[in-house]
């Protein structure tokens, strides 16, 4: 049951990553656009969206050590 659980949370970890949005694009990563500031408040869904990558990613790792340690 628990790999069943690690595999679900795994696949909602990189659903949520893709989700959230980036605003550079790829030309941010050659520094080129964006807003000249690499921080911004997140506000509304996009924060929701972010404490729950950081909800599933604890889970995850949670899962993780108790399957390496049972």
């Amino acid at each position: 049951m628990r790999p069943i659980l690690q595999i679900i949370i795994s696949l909602l970890v990189i659903g949520l990553v893709l989700i959230q949005e980036r605003s550079g694009g790829m030309s941010g990563i050659f520094g080129g656009g964006g807003s000249g500031t690499p921080y911004y408040a997140r506000r509304g869904v996009e924060k929701g969206i972010f404490y729950a990558t950081i909800v599933a990613v604890v889970l995850f790792a949670g899962f993780a050590l108790l399957n390496l340690l049972v």
